[in-house]
């Protein structure tokens, strides 16, 4: 039906095509913005923590706070989105974790997705660092193994 009337009514199916878009954009914006700050990678032979656009050595993460973490209880799905509205780090005055003395949010991002985990932990000179993931011990299993034995693995 729209090919049949596309000389007479292009502007019609122009404009359209241009609302779809626009509805469609803010939706595949968190998804594309969890792959971008929010992937997580331990780099076995560079031995590297990368998360989004940051890396960290792997020798500067504590592995004692790492430990601590995979301690702690999980949370309920409740208080996962009340943690997630409240770990942000935008650049504004104001909402940047270093004003308001929360851990600094690792990736690039500005906030951690409503709904993610977040994982505290600290480096070997005292910084806290908070980073958004999917599976909470997933990654601390991995990150407990590559920083206390040795060993490595992706994620």
């Amino acid at each position: 039906m729209g090919f049949d009337s596309i000389p007479e009514d292009t502007g019609p199916w122009l404009i359209v095509s241009a609302v779809f878009l626009l509805i469609l954009v803010p939706c595949l914006s968190v998804p594309i913005s969890k792959a971008i700050y929010h992937r997580i990678r331990i780099d076995p032979t560079q031995n590297l923590l990368r998360v989004g656009r940051q890396q960290l050595a792997l020798t500067d993460v504590d592995p004692a706070s790492v430990l601590h973490e995979i301690q702690q209880q999980p949370m309920s799905h409740a208080q996962r989105y009340a943690a997630s509205l409240a770990n942000v780090d935008a650049p504004a005055p104001g909402l940047r974790a270093a004003d308001r003395g929360a851990p600094r949010l690792v990736g690039g991002g500005w906030g951690v997705p409503m709904g993610m985990d977040s994982v505290e932990i600290r480096t070997r000179q005292g910084e806290r660092l908070s980073i958004a993931t999917h599976s909470r011990m997933a990654f601390l299993t991995a990150l407990a193994n590559a920083t206390t034995s040795g060993t490595h693995e992706n994620r």
